[in-house]
């Protein structure tokens, strides 16, 4: 008998109990849909993580200064200034790799305009910083190396503050506003990119040259730098560049060998990595359960299997004494085997895919399917057909005629 044959007879026995066969692969279809499901989700969340880190910034490293020490009590990172600005112009002539260095002052400040107030971050950074932090200008223009050097009072804005000061698509460049009671004209309006991972807005924030920062905002530490110092390094040499640096700032600041480092270097690729590899050992972990499912739809499979070959051992009694020969019912019962377990896994594909786009929708991330999963997932739910429908398969092809003729 053709393998069309045998197809037609496999849909045909299968169709007569529709329900039964749609209840026997279920487990199938939970089991496919659950393995694309989690590992769509689990590929959008590494691209999420992947993008936030872009958008702080490529290649970047963050340089903070030492902890304070007072009665055995220690303070965080930072609490005592320990990076000059020396240390900043030594970063960008010594060390191989380094592309461009800034530094980053942060606080709080109230901003006023003409036509509203608004509370927000306030850095101080020189022009490399808008390059090391991957961040263009949506208007305007940065401001410039004489602008820095001259401590002039302009500030570039992120969409939030625009909207909250002037209004919802008011072109702000141009126009004047107080910092902290202190006139600076808007030069530039910066590209929006949206909230970060961690829920902050990445828009909220004002960003004005390092020198007025000091000179204008909060005063400075003379030498010291009051902040922590970003830098952006050369393709392929992160690692290399922050064990230059390392090497540069302990010289400069004369530690003893076995004296710890009085600053810190971090690297958000590090950390990027570590996240990423997180959420792929949570998404194998969930595709590993997701395939109990499988194994659970493959037992379904061969019970209701063995339920049919009793129900048709009269038919298959038939078909041996008109001339069937044993590997005729064998191959009968695995095509229907096959064919219940690849429908299940189409629906599953069908199924897994609409569950992936609506958790991605409301999670907030990217849908990723991976078709190479997909397919596996395919292939899985045929050999699970074929693995649990032979053992029903060779029962019914190893019945003698004559015995099967007279089962009631």
């Amino acid at each position: 008998m053709s393998l069309w044959r045998t197809l037609r007879v496999a849909l045909a026995a299968l169709a007569r109990n529709m329900t039964r066969s749609l209840l026997t692969v279920l487990g199938v279809i939970i089991g496919v849909a659950a393995v694309i499901a989690m590992v769509s989700i689990g590929e959008g969340a590494k691209a999420r993580v992947a993008a936030t880190f872009a958008s702080m910034g490529t290649n970047m490293l963050t340089i903070s200064s030492g902890s304070s020490q007072s009665g055995g009590a220690r303070g965080g990172a930072g609490s005592q200034p320990t990076l000059t600005w020396d240390d900043l112009a030594a970063l960008r002539v010594e060390v191989p790799g380094v592309v461009g260095a800034s530094p980053q002052l942060r606080t709080n400040g109230q901003l006023v305009s003409e036509t509203g107030n608004w509370q927000t971050s306030v850095n101080g950074v020189s022009t490399e910083w808008f390059a090391i932090r991957s961040w263009t200008i949506a208007q305007g223009r940065t401001f410039t190396e004489s602008d820095d050097a001259a401590g002039r009072t302009v500030v570039v804005l992120g969409r939030t503050v625009i909207d909250n000061l002037f209004g919802a698509g008011v072109d702000a460049v141009g126009r004047t506003l107080r910092i902290n009671s202190i006139p600076f004209r808007v030069v530039g309006v910066l590209e929006s990119k949206g909230s970060s991972a961690f829920g902050t807005d990445n828009d909220d924030t004002a960003v004005i040259p390092a020198t007025t920062f000091v000179r204008r905002i909060t005063g400075g530490l003379q030498k010291y730098v009051a902040g922590s110092i970003v830098v952006q390094t050369a393709d392929g040499a992160t690692t290399r560049v922050k064990d230059g640096i390392a090497a540069l700032l302990r010289r400069r600041h004369r530690l003893r060998d076995d004296a710890d480092d009085d600053f810190s270097v971090r690297d958000l690729s590090e950390i990027a990595e570590a996240q990423a590899a997180s959420a792929e050992t949570i998404t194998s972990l969930l595709a590993g359960v997701a395939l109990v499912s499988l194994l659970v739809g493959g037992i379904g499979i061969m019970n209701i299997m063995l339920v049919s070959v009793t129900e048709r051992t009269r038919e298959i009694g038939l078909r041996m004494a008109v001339g069937a020969k044993p590997w005729h019912i064998l191959s009968q019962f695995l095509v229907e085997a096959m064919v219940l377990s690849l429908a299940g896994g189409l629906l599953g594909v069908a199924a897994g895919i609409g569950a992936a786009r609506y958790m991605a929708a409301s999670f907030g991330f990217p849908l990723l399917v991976r078709p190479d999963i997909v397919v596996l997932a395919v292939a899985v739910s045929a050999v699970v057909g074929v693995v649990f429908g032979l053992y029903p398969a060779q029962k019914a092809s190893r019945l003698a005629p004559i015995t099967a003729l007279r089962w009631e």
